[in-house]
C-alpha cells in the first residue's frame, strides 16, 4: 500500500491532488491517508512521529511523506529504503530516525523529473509519481546518495511531537526508553504513569504508553495540551519516581 503522511491538513485541494497522481500512476495499489496534520513546517517532531508509526508498516509498503518547508529551495528529493519499506520525501531530517533505527538502509536522490514541476508542490508533481512507481516495483530515476544527517537529534526526544483532537500530547520518547514509574515534569507540575484512562479519576493527569509505543500525556476527559500549555516542541522533564 501507499501511506500518505503530510502536514497539509484535511482541508483544501492538496491531499486530493496528490492522491489523484497516485491513482493515475498506480491505480491498483491501495492508498491510505495515514496522517494529514503532522506538525506543520516542522520536520524534526514529524521525524519522531513518523518513525513510531512506521513500525507497523510492512516490507513493500511505500510512505509518501511530505513535511517540506524548504520546497523550492536546495534540499534534495529523496527515496529511502529502510528494512524493505520505502519512504519518499524531502531531505530535511524527516527520515533521520527511520535511518538510524533500520537494520538495512539505502538512500537515493530522485533524479527523475516530470514534464511540469511546480516550484511549490513537489508532493503532487514529484514525490507522488515516484512513490507510485516504487509501489509497482519500478526503480528508475534514482541514484545512490548520502542524505543529510542530524547527529545532534537525540535517539529519544523529551518533547511534544503531536497533539491530537482530544488534547492528548505525544512525546518523542519511546516507552521502551523510559523506566517504569518515571515521573514527568511539565513546568512546575509532575505527573505519573497509568495504564490507561480508566485507571485514573476524571480530571486526573497522567502519562501512558500509547498504541504507537510513545509516551503520551493525557487528562482523563480533559485537554492536556490546554491544561499544561503544551505546543509542538514543548520540553518534557523526566524524574525518578521518588523525585
Amino acid at each position: 500500500m501507499i501511506l500518505m503522511f503530510t502536514d497539509f491538513g484535511p482541508a483544501g485541494p492538496y491531499l486530493g491532488e496528490m492522491e489523484a497522481e497516485l491513482a493515475r500512476h498506480a491505480p491498483e495499489v491501495p492508498r491510505i491517508r495515514l496522517l494529514a496534520d503532522a506538525p506543520a513546517f516542522a520536520p524534526r517532531p514529524a521525524a519522531y512521529l513518523l518513525a513510531a508509526l512506521a513500525a507497523r508498516f510492512a516490507p513493500g509498503d511505500v510512505c509518501l511523506a511530505v513535511v517540506d518547508p524548504g520546497v523550492g529551495g536546495d534540499r534534495l528529493p529523496l527515496a529511502v529504503e529502510a528494512d524493505g519499506r520505502w519512504f519518499v520525501g524531502p531531505d530535511n531530517g524527516l527520515f533521520e530516525l527511520l535511518l538510524r533505527r533500520a537494520e538495512r538502509r539505502r538512500s537515493f536522490v530522485i533524479t527523475w523529473r516530470p514534464p511540469q514541476l511546480s516550484a511549490s508542490f513537489h508532493g503532487r508533481d514529484l514525490f507522488a509519481p515516484v512513490a507510485a512507481r516504487l509501489a509497482r516495483g519500478e526503480r528508475r530515476g534514482l541514484e545512490p546518495a548520502t542524505p543529510t544527517r542530524f547527529p545532534d537529534w537525540p535517539e529519544d526526544w523529551p518533547a511534544i511531537v503531536y497533539i491530537d483532537a482530544y488534547g492528548n500530547a505525544m512525546t518523542g520518547l519511546r516507552a521502551s526508553a523510559v523506566a517504569a514509574g518515571t515521573v514527568l515534569r511539565l513546568g512546575e507540575r509532575e505527573i505519573g504513569p497509568a495504564r490507561t484512562f480508566a485507571a485514573v479519576a476524571e480530571g486526573a493527569a497522567f502519562w501512558y504508553v500509547n498504541s504507537a509505543g510513545l509516551v503520551e500525556i493525557a487528562v482523563h476527559r480533559g485537554h492536556a495540551a490546554t491544561e499544561f500549555g503544551l505546543t509542538i516542541g514543548s520540553p518534557v522533564g523526566l524524574a525518578d519516581p521518588g523525585g
